[in-house]
């Protein structure tokens, strides 16, 4: 165990010994320390010198915050895991026969599969203005059937909150929508693709159901929570034996993935919520912009979401810095960042892949990309760059948030796929993740207009023009 793993604190040391069995959801704020807890709650489950040992596997999204936390953590002890979902999920799917070679369908793959569809459907004389939407909206709608575990038509049109914010959707376009689902299964099936990455959650319920054997893991910890759809998470119910143990902890406000999902949708049995209120990691001013973006209309209510209390770290306000052109805006970015990670821990973040490939020209220095796959997580000063979904979880003493402008946030694919408000929500629950990877310093940068997802309070900022 690594040594420089903060030790647990308050509320945190009753939820690391809470019962050994059963299911519990540890709910929190951005910088709790949900986190830190869910690795010494690992330990303390596969902690051999105990009545409650067994084998454990320390769950999250994605591959770059798995190799975050085997850092974190240090030396593993024996019995423990640390893998992300869908290699969880694959392996033992593989172990049970059900995963042949290349038999998951690629994004790409799955947008031509449901092309397909929607003209084969068109081809039978069914017309529906749903039928003209972009194949983002559709490839959507496949994903939240997929996350909830619909497989029934009927079901489909009963559901409640089906849809999202921009795209409300008809009962009479679900049977359609479900018609084109169906068509799309059969065009990937016949190409051999027995899954795709929403679905192979399903498969791997309907194997556990199915199965008797005795379970490889006792206990299961699951980080960074929220992005988990239902299926996921009644999966990993299932994985577990009758004394074994569900730990969930999440923060509803960084949802980015599963959108407008909930751990209570996964049925867990769940005798007590705990709530983490208090933000160890960013400043008070860091944490007072983070909770003015939660406030903003974009985000949706929750029940779920923690409002965090103030922390008692002081530093400087946010920097809002404003250019003429872009080319100047990432020029500054880059030496901004190039010269504070030489002493700090630097992350520049960006809202895709494409723009994230604007700042190499300008970086003349080693820097670590966030990406799935992240194998080793560097020690000591250093320029990390990366997307907002790249960060989850992470944290750095310094963050560089560039292309804020109302030209790019939301994002303009999204708004012609999903519609104004949709791309809003998604968005500011992305920059709401970005802004709070900063523990000290943070900076965000834009060319003409700013964003409108940005709140305009005057004591919010230090606005710099340039």
């Amino acid at each position: 165990m690594n040594g420089d793993l903060p030790q647990p604190i308050g509320r945190q040391r009753e939820v690391l010994c809470l019962p050994a069995t059963g299911h519990t959801v540890v709910l929190g704020t951005a910088g709790s320390g949900k986190t830190t807890l869910a690795i010494h709650r690992t330990f303390f489950l596969a902690n051999r010198g105990t009545d409650h040992y067994g084998p454990t596997i320390l769950l999250t999204f994605n591959r770059c915050l798995v190799a975050y936390l085997r850092c974190l953590a240090g030396v593993m002890p024996e019995g423990v895991d640390v893998v992300n979902y869908h290699k969880f999920a694959r392996g033992y799917l593989n172990a049970r026969g059900r995963m042949g070679r290349h038999s998951i369908c690629s994004p790409d793959l799955q947008r031509e599969f449901c092309r397909r569809a929607v003209t084969a459907i068109q081809e039978q004389g069914i017309t529906s203005g749903v039928l003209t939407r972009q194949v983002e909206f559709l490839v959507e709608e496949f994903r939240w059937l997929a996350q909830h575990g619909i497989a029934t038509e009927e079901v489909y049109v009963a559901a409640e909150r089906v849809g999202r914010f921009g795209a409300r959707i008809t009962r009479a376009d679900r049977r359609i929508i479900f018609n084109v689902y169906e068509r799309y299964k059969e065009f990937r099936a016949a190409a051999g693709k027995d899954y795709d990455w929403d679905d192979l959650a399903q498969a791997v319920l309907q194997e556990f159901v199915a199965d008797n054997s005795p379970r490889r893991y006792r206990h299961v910890v699951i980080d960074e929570g929220q992005d988990f759809s239902p299926v996921m998470l009644r999966s990993l119910a299932a994985a577990i034996p009758s004394d074994g143990s569900l730990t969930f902890f999440g923060d509803m406000a960084q949802q980015i993935y599963g959108h407008r999902m909930s751990w209570r949708s996964a049925g867990l049995a769940v005798r007590e919520v705990w709530e983490f209120e208090e933000n160890y990691r960013n400043t008070a001013q860091i944490a007072k912009l983070a909770l003015a973006i939660a406030s903003m209309p974009h985000f949706p209510d929750d029940p779920d979401l923690v409002e965090p209390k103030a922390p008692t770290a002081d530093g400087p306000p946010p920097a809002v810095v404003s250019f003429g052109d872009e080319t100047s805006e990432i020029r500054f970015v880059a030496e901004q960042a190039v010269q504070r990670a030489q002493t700090e821990t630097v992350a520049v973040l960006f809202r895709t892949r494409e723009q994230e490939q604007t700042l190499r020209q300008f970086i003349r220095v080693p820097a670590t990309r966030l990406h799935r796959d992240l194998e080793k997580w560097p020690s000591g000063p250093c320029l990390h760059i990366g997307t907002y979904h790249a960060a989850k979880g992470l944290e750095f003493d310094a963050v560089f948030l560039p292309y804020l402008s109302a030209t790019r946030i939301p994002h303009p694919p999204d708004i012609a796929a999903y519609g104004d408000e949709d791309a809003a929500a998604r968005d500011s629950h992305l920059i709401y993740v970005a802004v709070t990877r900063a523990k000290a310093t943070l900076v965000l940068t834009y060319t003409g207009e700013r964003t409108t997802l940005l709140p305009d309070g005057k004591d919010l900022y230090t606005r710099i023009s340039r």
